[in-house]
């Protein structure tokens, strides 16, 4: 009789019985049955005369740091290297996990990168478990044109037999191997159906184990839950080289892709794409995408810079302040916290004694961006003023966090900021060196 345990979906916690709840991450009916495979005589191959010799540090040859250059300067900087000569990418024997919700454009952008690494001569190999080659055919086509596609070294294959995949990348040794989706793949050899904890295990491990050994880059897209966490266990993140994310305003066409883990590259990197009819197009200069000059002399529009990343950004937040007829006026936010918002209303009623409370207040931050940083909050703040009192601020930024006494408080990467917005013609940058305060600021303009 074979033996059996209980996996969670969620984390991964094995346990002899079944329980509704997870003791480790408190999910309920994440626990999964799972038959365990025979190993009896696993170790039969093993004596006591098998042994392992440690190499010193000093002995073990060192190599250069050699990646492969993706086409986009945003994905690149995001995979680490940017700063090498090569210009950053993806390191030979790697492995990467792209992830993000549906629809928000993981396979287009690999896809992209497929194409444009065939068409510079590359053999890159894409396995797809999702789709049909038709339907990749037909998505190549909208990108590049049918007529450039002949030349391409892309080869393109629909399969969900990860042992198939293998033995396919082992005879065809392309310089990248695309797989979309991991939660598509298994193997017959496992019981469960694709997407379980066993088949998912299994499948990484031998894309792991086929990298490391044939020096073949492996990107991987996975799937999110609703909590938008990568679908599977948390072993999957553990196991691969890279974690990345993908995320965006399906309406706005904004896409973010940001790293969560990176051993080869800094985690604090992020890049910036624009979703079109024809693929992903990146931004260069996001600065100019998230600003209009033209609206500088208008009241209710406010310059300020925040960071993504290492990345500044300078971008433009709107607002609105109008009588309302409502017992209880609105207050709507796009791009920033509500509960920021009610926040920094109270701070600008209390100290700066400006009477918004018979006010509908509209905030927005220009492009679809979502701040989550305090450095905002001054620029918010003048940007509610300058609608209040219909007075334009011109070419001033703001950079400075409010706290809930009306005093200004200094961000992090000031100097970078304040370059940044320099740089895009702002003349009057106010922060917490010139200001202490909220009044002091509004005196200033």
């Amino acid at each position: 009789m074979a033996k059996t345990k209980f996996v969670c979906e969620s984390c991964g916690y094995e346990t002899g019985k079944w329980y509704g709840k997870c003791p480790e991450c408190n999910s309920w009916n994440t626990l999964t049955e799972v038959v365990l495979e025979d190993k009896k005589g696993q170790y039969s191959t093993f004596s006591s005369k098998t042994s392992l010799v440690p190499q010193k540090i000093g002995a073990i040859k060192s190599i250069k740091e050699k990646r492969l250059y993706l086409h986009f300067e945003e994905l690149n900087r995001v995979m680490g290297g940017s700063d090498l000569p090569s210009g950053g990418g993806i390191v030979p024997g790697s492995v990467t996990l792209i992830s993000g919700d549906p629809g928000v454009g993981k396979s287009t952008l690999l896809l992209q990168v497929a194409l444009f690494l065939s068409q510079e001569g590359k053999k890159v190999l894409y396995v797809t478990g999702e789709e049909s080659e038709t339907q990749v055919k037909m998505r190549a086509e909208r990108i590049m044109g049918s007529e450039k596609l002949q030349k391409h070294e892309l080869f393109i294959t629909s399969t969900t037999d990860i042992d198939s995949v293998l033995v396919l990348a082992h005879s065809k040794r392309p310089d990248l191997l695309i797989i979309d989706s991991i939660q598509t793949m298994q193997t017959s050899g496992l019981s469960g159906f694709p997407g379980s904890i066993p088949q998912i295990r299994y499948c990484t491990s031998r894309l792991v184990a086929l990298a490391k050994r044939e020096q073949i880059p492996v990107i991987m897209i996975g799937h999110v839950t609703k909590e938008g966490m990568v679908a599977g266990p948390m072993l999957l993140s553990h196991m691969v080289d890279t974690v990345l994310y993908l995320e965006g305003e399906l309406m706005t066409g904004t896409r973010i892709l940001r790293s969560f883990k990176n051993r080869f590259g800094d985690t604090s990197e992020v890049g910036i794409f624009i979703m079109e009819e024809k693929g992903m197009v990146e931004l260069k200069d996001a600065s100019l995408f998230f600003t209009n000059k033209n609206n500088q002399s208008s009241p209710g529009s406010c310059l300020t810079v925040i960071m993504e990343g290492s990345r500044p950004l300078l971008i433009e937040i709107q607002a609105l302040s109008v009588p309302s007829t409502l017992s209880f006026p609105r207050r709507v936010s796009t791009g920033i916290s509500e509960k920021r918002l009610e926040l920094l209303l109270a701070v600008i009623q209390k100290h700066a004694k400006i009477s918004i409370e018979r006010m509908d207040i509209f905030v927005n931050v220009v492009g679809g961006l979502k701040i989550q940083e305090t450095a905002s909050d001054l620029a918010v703040a003048m940007a509610i003023i300058s609608s209040f009192k219909n007075m334009a601020l011109k070419t001033s930024a703001f950079i400075a966090e409010i706290g809930l006494l009306g005093e200004l408080k200094h961000v992090v990467n000031l100097e970078k900021r304040i370059k940044e917005a320099n740089k895009f013609g702002a003349k009057n940058v106010i922060t917490a060196k010139n200001a202490k305060s909220l009044s002091e600021a509004i005196k200033l303009i």
